[in-house]
């Protein structure tokens, strides 16, 4: 009997904003939380046990069980160690794997060029949401980003297919017909051609797919279930991004910061159930980060900004369990009143990149770092 070895995929989801780490893992038998925490602390009772210090969310079912089926790592105490409590620099940070400098290139652009040196399958990385994530971008390196793709294409609102064929000649026609005259030109042209390409090839995937799980009705689930769909078709696709948005959770916190996790949760809960449905359990590994975590004090309604959480590698083939040190909250350890990063997030990113893509790390997250053992071959 053969075997046929299919290549391993990333799945990252973002949490924008700033996810609340110490409401996501509550350490519920420690005082200091409780004491910090008067409004929006989660009672001990309400938490998924970890174990007998740490519990999930009460809001991540899901999760829970797919950890306590081995397939959750829990990487904590995440971070830098000067850390920057400005959304748009610290995501920066961890999109380009440069906290010392701008950065110029995404490191899963980075990622993707090494994938395919050639630039020969312009979906080896797709963005599912509007926008394309600066952890993506990389000059040379095409990226399709899919805000529906039951509808993603060119001229997909025209009915009658003749004049459809004839407005798609009219711009690749527009986009490759100056090729060479300027720099710029072969750039637009490329761009351009490269769309044209990479909506033509994912126009079959939807119709490619069936499952019997029924994703939820919000963005997360549907751009989860989207992934899904391209998965199954095997497009070549290597890695997946997607964000889930709400975590700036400054006032109103514990409604808002529950329901982003529930639907995190079921998120991933139903798509983790959909490879397995399709036998692909083991093919998959997903990364779910956000860019720093909130402060250790409440503010009588939610929390501020702050530096170290945590972050979660999930699948079938995950090496499930605790890594990286869950941080004091002790005033000593702390770093100016939010935990204190004890891992840089560039030993997961190693990790990923050489567990999961197979890739030499270091000239992607600019530098060697120590990898932790999250996922098998």
């Amino acid at each position: 009997m053969t075997t046929t070895k299919r290549d391993k995929s990333l799945v990252v989801i973002q949490l924008s904003g700033g996810n609340d780490f110490l409401n996501t893992v509550v350490p519920y038998n420690e005082g200091l939380y409780y004491d910090s925490r008067p409004v929006i602390g989660i009672s001990a009772d309400d938490v998924l046990p970890i174990n007998d210090q740490l519990g999930f969310n009460p809001n991540m079912p899901e999760i829970k069980g797919l950890w306590d089926q081995g397939k959750v790592a829990l990487v904590n105490g995440i971070g830098y160690f000067n850390p920057n409590r400005s959304h748009f620099r610290s995501m920066d940070i961890w999109h380009t794997a440069e906290p010392d400098t701008i950065g110029t290139e995404g490191w899963l652009g980075r990622a993707i060029r090494d994938l395919d040196p050639k630039g020969e399958n312009v979906l080896t990385g797709i963005n599912f949401g509007r926008g394309l994530p600066r952890a993506l971008g990389c000059r040379g390196v095409p990226v399709a980003s899919v805000g529906d793709l039951e509808t993603y294409g060119l001229f997909n609102d025209l009915q009658d297919e003749v004049l459809r064929q004839y407005s798609l000649e009219a711009f690749s026609k527009m986009y490759g017909g100056d090729k060479g005259k300027s720099a710029v030109m072969d750039y637009l042209g490329q761009t351009g051609n490269d769309a044209l390409k990479g909506a033509d090839i994912l126009r079959s995937a939807p119709a490619m797919y069936s499952s019997d799980v029924e994703y939820g009705p919000h963005d997360l689930a549907q751009n989860m279930r989207s992934i899904a769909q391209v998965l199954f078709a095997d497009l070549g696709t290597r890695i997946y991004y997607t964000s889930h948005g709400g975590y700036d959770t400054h006032s109103g916190e514990l409604p808002t910061h529950n329901g982003n996790w529930q639907n995190v949760s079921n998120a991933v809960g139903d798509f983790m159930e959909d490879l397995k449905e399709h036998g692909r359990e083991e093919d998959v590994t997903i990364l779910v980060f956000s860019e720093f975590g909130r402060r250790i004090k409440d503010n009588g309604s939610g929390c501020d900004h702050g530096s170290g959480g945590g972050a979660f590698v999930i699948g079938g083939n995950v090496n499930g369990g605790m890594y990286g040190q869950y941080p004091s909250l002790e005033e000593p350890e702390q770093s100016e009143g939010d935990l204190k990063a004890n891992n840089d997030f560039r030993s997961t990113y190693t990790s990923i990149l050489e567990q999961v893509l197979e890739l030499d790390a270091p000239s992607i997250v600019n530098g060697k770092f120590e990898a932790f053992d999250l996922v098998g071959s």
